[in-house]
């Protein structure tokens, strides 16, 4: 009976573990029924994020980046080049630059000073002026093309010994500014402080009850005073007034000092904006001053136009291509251009982060503050990031004055642009990205007012630089851009005199102080350097290049001088100094 019992508990212990084995078999097969899925949906996952990872860093997407990516990269370290495992670290602190420099000024500004008064012999209006003879421009695209055209015209004025007619503003161009000349400038300061070079009126006279009616012509770029008299004096034999349109750049660079200091005269003096724009532009600077003792102000021209004309690639891809070749469609006699070409030969702009990361190589850290002075910014926030990461501390009018107080100004895009001109030219340190016509102007003004200081990107030398630094240390990448930068700070007598454009090296406005002179043995004839600052050497191509030129050049045919009969069209496209 024993064994029975013995038999059964064997025989139900063997079932126990049949039925065990049997549900245990079947759970493990769920168990890799549901894991098989599970693990192929992981190694998916992981095969896409390589994959992604693959692109982002692939060198053709990489190879000028104006971005960067907040999920790859903490704060502003770049792994810049995979294969070397090299971190592109940029310090937080002063760029980790130790300089012997004064970051907010420059050497020896206070050696030399603006000097524009007019010489003894210089003709005066009230025995030079021909009784009977009417001068009116016509100017041409944004305000600071408009500035250099109504500079000009003063002095065209007066070797054609005729009365000025205030200059007409352009409200035609891309922008549609409906604006006059007093809506911007103090027409009446304007008048009075060249009353005793050139006589100026505000609106044609009539003649016998009836309006006199002008003659209307051009005249080639670059027409020196002989261009002038031949051209324009025979129509004035036949007509009392005489009217130049599309007036911009209508005055050789080359005058002799009497009239460059004209010039000086008229564009650092008499052109002063109303109270109102000087008003609202002193209180943007003010607020820049309650928010640090010293700024930068940045003009940053990278607008959609603006980068689809200069032909350049900026690491946006097929995207960025298909966007801004649609732009470029609006100059039908644009001829395709090499983006690397442009950009080793110094024509592409400096991107956001390229700016940014020269402004570190330079000494300045991430606690400084910056005003943008921009238009549209191609790409927007996202193209601005990289900027930002570097310089959390970025201003503009938009965000230090309320929209109440701008709205005067916001419908007109030269009123909106003489705002940042106020600020850029108040500020301790003027940076620019491009060579246009406000770069220029600002970059000039600033020399004439104690070499205030000034930083051009010496775009030729930094463009292969940025291409190549995923291959060096950041030591060694701003070690180089400093080199790079030497000659373009805003020191004294980087441009050799009478080189460059005269808006932007007004040389024969430039006097140095007698205790300069003798303690260094300089005269205003021989300029040379003991600061180890070396010269600029220009030749044509450097001296004229920016992409408002060229786009002149475009429309109007590159010989218009040689050829005698400029070639005009009437819908011509400006870019306008609109920030």
């Amino acid at each position: 009976m024993k064994k029975k019992r013995q038999r059964q508990a064997a025989a139900m212990f063997i079932c126990l573990q049949v039925v065990e084995g049997v549900l245990i078999g079947r759970r493990r097969r769920l168990f890799y029924y549901h894991l098989l899925p599970f693990l192929a949906a992981v190694i998916g996952c992981l095969l896409f994020l390589c994959a992604f990872v693959s692109i982002l860093f692939h060198p053709s997407a990489s190879s000028y980046p104006h971005r960067l990516n907040p999920l790859l990269r903490n704060g502003i370290n770049q792994r810049m080049n995979l294969n070397q495992e090299n971190v592109f670290n940029v310090p937080r602190s002063r760029g980790g630059v130790l300089l012997d420099r004064n970051l907010w000024g420059t050497n020896h500004s206070g050696d030399y000073y603006g000097c524009s008064r007019a010489a003894d012999n210089f003709q005066s209006a009230e025995f030079k002026t021909h009784p009977h003879r009417y001068l009116l421009i016509a100017t041409s695209g944004g305000l600071n093309q408009q500035r250099t055209g109504i500079t000009d015209a003063v002095v065209a004025a007066y070797i054609l010994n005729a009365t000025l007619v205030v200059p007409t503003l352009d409200q035609k161009s891309y922008w549609k500014d409906s604006s006059n000349f007093s809506d911007i400038f103090d027409v009446d300061q304007f008048i009075s402080y060249l009353s005793k070079d050139v006589k100026i009126i505000k609106q044609l006279p009539e003649k016998e009850s009836k309006s006199i009616k002008p003659a209307r012509t051009r005249v080639p770029r670059k027409c020196n005073p002989q261009c002038y008299q031949t051209r324009i004096l025979p129509l004035f034999n036949k007509k009392h007034a005489v009217e130049l349109r599309k007036f911009d750049y209508r005055l050789s660079n080359r005058l002799d000092d009497d009239l460059q200091k004209l010039r000086c005269r008229v564009n650092y003096h008499a052109l002063q904006f109303t109270d109102p724009i000087l008003d609202m532009g002193m209180k943007l600077v003010e607020r820049m001053r309650m928010r640090s003792k010293h700024f930068i102000a940045l003009h940053l021209r990278f607008e959609p136009d603006m980068l689809a004309f200069s032909g350049c690639d900026f690491g946006g891809g097929e995207k960025e291509r298909e966007e801004l070749g649609a732009i470029r469609k609006r100059w039908k006699t644009l001829h395709a251009r090499n983006p690397e070409k442009e950009r080793r030969q110094g024509k592409c702009p400096l991107s956001p982060e390229e700016i940014g990361l020269m402004l570190r190589a330079l000494g300045y850290g991430s606690e400084v503050h910056i005003y943008v002075a921009s238009g549209e910014v191609y790409g927007g926030e996202d193209t601005l990031a990289p900027l930002r990461a570097l310089f959390p501390n970025l201003h503009s009018k938009e965000t230090i004055a309320t929209k109440e107080e701008l709205e005067p100004y916001s419908s007109f895009s030269a009123r909106m642009a003489a705002l940042d001109f106020i600020v850029c030219d108040e500020s301790d340190v003027f940076v620019t990205n491009n060579n246009g016509n406000m770069a220029r102007i600002l970059a000039g003004r600033r020399r004439y007012y104690g070499h205030k200081s000034t930083i051009r990107p010496n775009a030729k030398k930094l463009s292969r630089l940025f291409m190549n630094r995923g291959n060096m240390s950041w030591e060694e990448f701003a070690s180089q851009v400093r080199t790079n930068q030497i000659g373009f700070m805003g020191e004294p007598n980087e441009v050799k005199p009478g080189r460059g454009e005269f808006h932007e090296n007004p040389s024969s406005c430039i006097c140095e102080t007698a205790e300069a002179k003798a303690g260094r043995g300089l005269n205003k004839a021989n300029f040379s350097f003991d600061n180890g600052v070396a010269m600029q050497e220009f030749n044509e191509e450097d001296e004229e290049y920016s992409y408002e030129n060229e786009i002149r050049a475009q429309r109007e045919g590159k010989n218009d001088l040689d050829s005698g009969i400029p070639k005009f069209n009437e819908d011509e496209y400006y870019f306008s100094d609109s920030e």
